[in-house]
């Protein structure tokens, strides 16, 4: 079984990615939260910070694309490519208003027909291995034996499916018995991502479905950064907590942008600890980074982890 950290934007960046690996280790690969490849052509400042070399880390990750357009897909390929990187993963599941609207991400999933052009150009031309991350379907999840029957004609190299549909953003039941259908019907190697919370869930997973090449976990992942060698002590947590602090400070130049970035992180881990709500709130309220530490640390050492 091999084990993804799923791309979640404002979370998973290049800071977290690489302290994630340094403190807890045990992903198999780091998915990179998308990027928007335009018709200029060019990366911006933060998608050149966000696309380091793939040599200059110690560990794999994989750059994802958000794109409609083959032409853009293609060229960020080529761009993919060139930094030494030897996979590049299409983004078919963002939920999105605005990026549906745009008709990228599930929105890519409203029509077939023009998803198989697309298809037909980038497997055509990539001159890497694509992957696909993608869900059931817009509306119902009666949408997915079409959209997986035009998956089969592809190479794909894995598909990550999430087993519910877009309108459901994040929230509801997730569809596992579409997953049982893909397992039994997909030409692809599959990839399970959605509200896994714990290595008991991945070892259920891994029992159901004896073939599974990889799970992904976000949310679950974020919230217990070290379940996949067994659980998050508090010692390494609050160092890597630090560290992270740390380094965003530098990376934002203040702490005003780093402040921001770890009450994302601390949005998913406070609900770990028992009776963390007011201090969780001060925490949210502050401004103040050397208070916003304390507050952090005071949390950590007085409230018992669930």
């Amino acid at each position: 079984m091999n084990y993804y950290f799923a791309p979640m934007e404002g979370l998973t960046d290049s800071v977290y990615r690489r302290e994630h690996h340094r403190f807890f280790g045990g992903v198999d690969r780091y998915y990179m939260p998308f990027f928007s490849p335009t018709v200029h052509q060019t990366l911006t400042p933060r998608e050149i910070r966000e696309l380091p070399k793939a040599e200059s880390e110690s560990f794999c990750s994989v750059p994802q694309v958000l794109t409609k357009s083959a032409e853009d897909f293609l060229w960020a390929a080529e761009v993919i490519r060139d930094l030494g990187y030897g996979e590049i993963n299409l983004n078919i599941g963002c939920p999105s208003g605005t990026v549906v609207a745009k008709g990228k991400g599930s929105g890519m999933l409203r029509n077939l027909e023009e998803l198989e052009r697309f298809f037909d150009e980038i497997f055509s031309h990539s001159p890497l291995p694509i992957s696909v991350k993608t869900r059931l379907g817009l509306e119902t999840a009666e949408e997915f034996p079409a959209i997986l029957e035009l998956y089969n004609r592809y190479p794909i190299r894995e598909l990550t499916i999430h087993p519910r549909v877009r309108k459901q953003f994040y929230e509801g039941e997730v569809h596992r018995e579409w997953f049982t259908y893909a397992m039994e019907h997909s030409r692809n190697s599959l990839c399970f991502n959605g509200d896994i919370r714990s290595l008991s869930e991945v070892d259920a997973l891994q029992a159901q479905y004896p073939g599974l090449n990889a799970v992904m976990i976000g949310r679950g992942l974020v919230a217990d950064p070290g379940m996949l060698r067994g659980g998050t002590d508090i010692a390494a947590l609050e160092a890597f907590l630090n560290a992270l602090m740390d380094d965003y400070e530098v990376e934002f130049s203040g702490c005003r942008n780093a402040l921001f970035r770890m009450k994302e992180n601390w949005a998913h881990l406070h609900d770990r600890f028992e009776g963390s709500e007011k201090l969780w709130k001060k925490m949210r309220k502050t401004t103040d980074a050397a208070e916003f530490r304390r507050l952090s640390s005071e949390l950590l050492h007085t409230c018992p982890m669930k």
